[in-house]
């Protein structure tokens, strides 16, 4: 009882931010939910039930329109409606923190979505599983016909890797094969496998990663993406002999100072295990091999610039920075521009 009662609390408390707080939904616009959509519907979001109804009957209509435009031959069109079909499921099961029955059903409509999407790709698609503690690692695979690279994307803590389609779609359009894997703590390894999170396993988690991605992709060059917590991880699997760059937008620091929102700290204490207090890497001591390209938001108010200048000055091998003055945290609204750079930078020799 007390766990449910924590539970709805934190749903509460996270309903109450994405009315209140116009920026909540910078992260899920750029990740691509139509803003006409959230327009309609954001204004009910006042219990977990009209969230849930509001994004099942969207997704519900993404899905039609996504098989009449299969039976019409417009496969590209109606991949990209199973897409963001498979998003709308997929923030149904963002808003429920703890792992429950009710949380999984929405996972699998969300994956079952993305699954139909693939299926009508140009881009091949390869599911994949490693294993962490006995626990499986659930991973997807987007491979171009003439990949040039690969990129391993490292997705913030608090996102799956499904949420993240439109960092594949541009990158393997630029022939760059993708890796994507769900760490501890994140969709389906964490919902459907069970594996918490603690920064040790994230550790594991990322060597796991690149060494897969080499023994599938061992005549490529492996380069790594990610953004917030993401790119801190980014920026320690920058270490990996077997990588040969690495970019990191807003990387989080676990010495920063300031205060969470209680929402996303009670969502991750639904995610980490009890002994952890957090999971993000420590940039001391690492032993930077590798080029590493680090972009900073001037209005970021989780990651300072005391902090980002200082980790860029440490870093003692080929750097790059940039960054923008308009920008909050993860740069939302220049995403298409920073992976567009992305590309430009990793294939720079």
């Amino acid at each position: 009882m007390n766990t449910r009662r924590q539970t709805m609390s934190t749903i509460d408390k996270t309903l109450l931010t994405v009315n209140l707080i116009d920026g909540f939904w910078d992260r899920w616009l750029a990740h691509g939910v139509d803003k006409d959509d959230l327009v309609k519907i954001r204004s009910s979001f006042l219990t977990k039930e009209t969230w849930i109804k509001g994004w099942e009957k969207l997704a519900n209509q993404k899905v039609l329109e996504a098989e009449k435009l299969k039976q019409q031959k417009n496969y590209t069109e109606a991949e990209l409606k199973f897409r963001i079909a498979g998003l709308y499921y997929n923030l149904i099961q963002w808003l429920i923190p703890e792992r429950t029955e009710e949380k999984i059903n929405w996972l699998i409509h969300s994956l079952n979505a993305f699954q139909k999407a693939d299926s009508l790709s140009e881009i091949r698609t390869r599911y994949a599983q490693i294993t962490i503690d006995h626990y499986p690692i659930f991973g997807r695979i987007r491979i171009p016909s003439q990949p040039v690279g690969v990129i391993v994307i490292i997705n913030p803590i608090d996102s799956t890797k499904e949420e993240l389609f439109t960092y594949e779609k541009d990158f393997v359009e630029k022939n760059f094969a993708t890796v994507s894997f769900d760490g501890p703590g994140q969709g389906a390894s964490f919902t459907i496998g069970g594996c918490k999170a603690t920064k040790e396993k994230w550790k594991t988690f990322i060597h796991e990663v690149i060494n897969y991605t080499d023994s599938h992709f061992s005549n490529l060059p492996i380069y790594l993406f990610g953004t917030s917590s993401g790119a801190s991880w980014s920026i320690y699997g920058s270490c990996h002999p077997k990588v040969s760059k690495a970019l990191a937008v807003s990387p989080a620091f676990p010495n920063e100072t300031i205060k969470l929102p209680d929402y996303f700290v009670e969502r991750l204490q639904a995610i980490l295990n009890p002994d952890s207090d957090h999971i993000l890497p420590s940039f001391d001591h690492l032993d930077f091999r590798n080029p590493i390209m680090l972009v900073h938001g001037k209005r970021d108010v989780m990651v300072s610039d005391q902090n980002i200048y200082q980790l860029y000055e440490q870093l003692p091998v080929e750097k790059c920075f940039k960054e923008y003055e308009e920008e909050g945290h993860c740069c939302n609204y220049k995403l298409p521009e920073i992976r567009e750079l992305a590309v430009s930078w990793f294939q720079q020799t």
